[in-house]
């Protein structure tokens, strides 16, 4: 597949690319929010399965916003440096399709480690709480998992961690990034399908120049596991 040209200013380093310093505050953002406000939130209010299940949905998102706006605020890099440019509907039906194949092939990987006796432990029952409350909890736990968590989170490791680590190649900027993303995840079974999103999608950013055929990928992905969260919960 061939580079396109809105993909050059990533592919050659030309223009005033992120580097370390927008990576580092992005990523100390990231963790100030998801793992230090968020779980003491939930410890002060005590707002119980469904909200807090909510709550948590939608802290990835919040948190990946929130990385990403203070990384743009650090030197006010102009937005298409991060990626955050147009890209063609072609690039999107990509995205759509990189999430199916991430989806079976994390899936598969999931198989495995069962098969060799490595039982995953299960830290995502959160989100199946979350759309325990019927229709309404059902659509804002996809809004979360599926709209707003890609996009916050595309933004930040994309947008943000594979478009510096690419000045360093190809393989550096999108392997790299996938593993920050994976270790962002802790090290559990979302790991490795975090990093085989992150693969994807980063190799979606480099290719295309954009971070939005890697959202794609993460929204549809995204929205396909929590559907199979909610179908093995009961709740659909």
């Amino acid at each position: 597949m061939s580079r396109s040209s809105s993909a050059s200013p990533v592919v050659t380093g030309t223009g005033p690319r992120p580097g370390w310093v927008e990576v580092v505050v992005g990523l100390v953002v990231l963790a100030a929010v998801a793992y230090g406000g968020g779980p003491l939130v939930l410890r002060t209010l005590d707002p119980g399965p469904l909200a807090g299940g909510l709550f948590l949905a939608a802290l990835s998102g919040i948190a990946g916003i929130a990385g990403f706006a203070a990384a743009v605020a650090v030197r006010r890099r102009p937005l298409p440096e991060f990626g955050v440019r147009a890209t063609s509907v072609r690039w999107l039906l990509l995205g759509a399709a990189g999430a199916v194949l991430a989806f079976v092939v994390s899936r598969l990987l999931v198989v495995g480690m069962v098969a060799l006796g490595i039982e995953p432990e299960n830290i995502q029952g959160a989100y199946a709480d979350a759309g325990s409350g019927g229709a309404w909890s059902v659509a804002l736990s996809l809004l979360f998992l599926a709209v707003l968590t890609p996009l916050g989170e595309e933004l930040l490791f994309r947008g943000v961690v594979t478009s510096a680590l690419l000045r360093y190649g190809a393989v550096v900027g999108v392997l790299g990034s996938a593993v920050v993303f994976a270790l962002a995840h802790g090290l559990n079974v979302v790991f490795l399908t975090a990093l085989v999103v992150g693969l994807v999608a980063g190799e979606l950013r480099r290719r295309s120049g954009s971070v939005w055929p890697g959202a794609v990928t993460h929204l549809v992905h995204n929205a396909m596991a929590q559907v199979v969260a909610l179908a093995f919960a009961g709740v659909l």
